[in-house]
């Protein structure tokens, strides 16, 4: 027979206030900065690794704070990129 043991949640998960926004902005700047991190590392180009590097370092922020670092550093990786 199956216990009715209440299942209880950590603090460090109820801590993270996942939300749908949260998550959905993971997954996509996640994906665009793991590209970075791979296009820099096999073409051994510093400026898209340190870009893939921060922007999936963002993605432990919450939706919006994760978003603007992830433009800004889309932006400032195009603009490096262009003056070289």
């Amino acid at each position: 027979m199956a216990s009715r043991a209440v299942l209880r949640q950590s603090d460090a998960v109820e801590s993270l206030h996942l939300d749908a926004n949260t998550i959905w902005a993971s997954v996509l700047w996640g994906g665009i900065g793991g590209g970075y991190l791979i296009y820099g590392w096999r073409q051994k180009a510093g400026i898209p690794l340190a870009g893939g590097a921060v922007m999936t370092a963002a993605c432990f922020l919450s939706a919006l704070p994760m978003t603007l670092i992830s433009i800004a550093t889309m932006v400032l990786v195009y603009w490096l990129m262009k003056r070289e």
